[in-house]
């Protein structure tokens, strides 16, 4: 598996970020939010699912993969990386976070971290997509851009949810925490602000 390291290398303590169904790990947005939480001394490991790993060594435009795939992957990630470290924070951007809330969690896993969570498909009802999410045991934190297509504030606010989830709502903020420009906010101001929370989750 290939890993990118941001943060302090000694640190004992990780967050393991995974990507979004439609952008690799060293896409922008990931560069940009693991430089900031590198500021805050916080370690973050990324990976990629295969199908992402694929498009990269192939050039090809393959769709992710399955379910049980990216599951399978997530467990093989947490196994090589426990052995370097005693505490382990887990999620993603979008699927990656969403897979992350699906797993059978080791116990060195503290806490779940993600970063618009796609509660629903865009225009779409949730199905059965976040039944799980009542029930998740393992401390989380949900970061969602207030209009976030995949799951809004108000949208957010009928679900029945774990009393296990926080969510932190960036002002504005639409699937990856962008405000409009007519709000006053700047991406920058939410993503900052990701960070702060994420600092506050894991130092809790």
């Amino acid at each position: 598996m290939k890993y990118l390291t941001t943060g302090p290398d000694n640190s004992t303590k990780v967050f393991i970020l995974a990507h979004g169904a439609g952008s690799a790990m060293d896409h922008e947005w990931m560069n940009t939010i693991c430089e900031q939480l590198a500021e805050k001394e916080i370690k973050v490991l990324r990976f990629e699912f295969p199908y992402m790993q694929e498009r990269r060594d192939n050039g090809t435009k393959r769709p992710p993969n399955t379910k049980k795939v990216l599951l399978q992957t997530w467990t093989d990630v947490i196994d090589e990386v426990k052995v370097d470290h005693d505490e382990i924070y887990i999620g993603g951007k979008s699927m990656g976070g969403r897979m992350s809330t699906l797993i059978e969690h080791d116990p060195l896993v503290k806490g779940i971290i993600c970063l618009g969570f796609p509660f629903h498909a865009p225009g779409k009802d949730p199905g059965d997509r976040i039944v799980h999410m009542a029930t998740l045991e393992t401390p989380t934190l949900i970061i969602q851009g207030e209009r976030d297509s995949m799951g809004t504030k108000e949208q957010i606010q009928t679900y029945a949810l774990s009393d296990a989830i926080k969510i932190t709502y960036m002002n504005d903020g639409d699937h990856s925490l962008k405000p409009r420009v007519k709000s006053g906010y700047t991406l920058n101001d939410n993503m900052l602000a990701a960070c702060s929370a994420i600092e506050g989750f894991m130092n809790r």
